[in-house]
């Protein structure tokens, strides 16, 4: 089997990992053994190699959280499932690897037969984009949410999951090359960050009262959309590509009445039941084995260069997720 195995942390992380050979593992009794379809690579990889992630596992360790695999072997006494049988890799187990053994009672099967680069990438975005609309806001059909980063993984879907719920979108980006993709998604409002950012988005919307926001920018961004919102409104912060703190003047907080809220989706898997779990993945697993949800994919590259994938992926400018695959 392969590993794509890091030892130190720190800047460069496609420095710092390599893939490497190990014996292929058997499962024991009540254990299946996954064969990797594909795993993608997202900025919380990257920041974990870093060192910058809020939880990073002992050295030395095998990169990767989340990805898509087929049951290829099973150990005694495993019933209820089959060679082929598609499955989620476990979350934060080191997915980056062609082979993974999973104790069968924890396997969250999927729908085989789809795109596996797709389904590979539910565990992490999906999630965090379908909480974000419905933990922090009791929102209704016809309301407005607006969001920063809106090209990320994480912004596709937030604009796809909206318009399934009958929300509306307004979708601000950094790049002027990044609006038409976006348009032909579905956003309802795409527009370029800007100092006139909130002016800009009141005539686009006719005045709209938009009570949540999504950040995942973080610096002077933050306070932008603090000052879009509407008095009252709410601004959940998710994540900072801009790699600075959230910034949010005084007068947002003392005289709009903004709140500004965190969300990191491994706190909701420490506190959310099996049954909730199973019932969010497999909405969203259905809804992506249809082709109903999806993120563009800038390339895949195989585990034996992780390197070249991580120096990819850690670059600005891309037009998609970049993934790895067997080989």
């Amino acid at each position: 089997m392969q590993l794509a195995l890091y030892e130190t942390r720190g800047a460069e992380p496609h420095t710092r990992i390599a893939c490497v050979d190990r014996p292929t593992p058997a499962p024991g009794a009540g254990e299946v053994l996954l064969e990797l379809l594909a795993a993608p690579i997202n900025p919380s990889d990257v920041l974990t190699i870093t060192g910058q992630y809020g939880a990073l596992p002992p050295l030395p360790a095998v990169g990767g959280n989340e990805g898509v695999g087929r049951v290829a072997a099973l150990g005694e006494g495993v019933t209820g499932v089959a060679i082929g049988d598609w499955a989620l890799l476990p979350v934060g187990g080191g997915t980056w690897a062609s082979h993974i053994v999973v104790k069968a009672a924890a396997l969250m099967r999927v729908p085989a037969g789809g795109d596996p680069l797709q389904m590979a990438m539910l565990t992490v975005n999906p999630p965090t984009a379908s909480l974000l609309l419905s933990e922090f806001v009791a929102l209704n059909a016809g309301d407005w949410v607006l969001q920063n980063a809106a090209n990320s993984g994480v912004g596709e879907y937030v604009i796809q999951l909206a318009k399934a719920r009958g929300l509306h979108t307004v979708s601000v980006v950094r790049r002027a090359d990044a609006v038409a993709p976006l348009e032909a998604l579905g956003g309802d409002v795409v527009l370029v960050d800007g100092p006139d950012l909130a002016a800009r988005v009141a005539e686009a919307t006719g005045k709209a009262k938009i009570r949540l926001a999504l950040d995942a920018v973080g610096g002077t961004a933050t306070d932008r959309l603090a000052q879009t919102v509407a008095i009252g409104g709410t601004v959940v912060n998710y994540g900072a590509m801009s790699g600075e703190a959230c910034k949010v003047a005084p007068g947002s907080f003392v005289f709009r009445n903004v709140t500004l809220r965190g969300f990191w989706l491994a706190f909701w898997f420490r506190e959310a039941s099996p049954a909730q779990q199973q019932a969010l993945f497999g909405d969203l697993a259905q809804r992506i084995a249809r082709g109903e949800l999806a993120t563009r994919v800038h390339a895949t590259f195989p585990l034996s260069r992780v390197q070249e994938a991580v120096a990819l992926a850690a670059a600005g400018g891309r037009q998609g997720k970049v993934l790895l695959t067997p080989g």
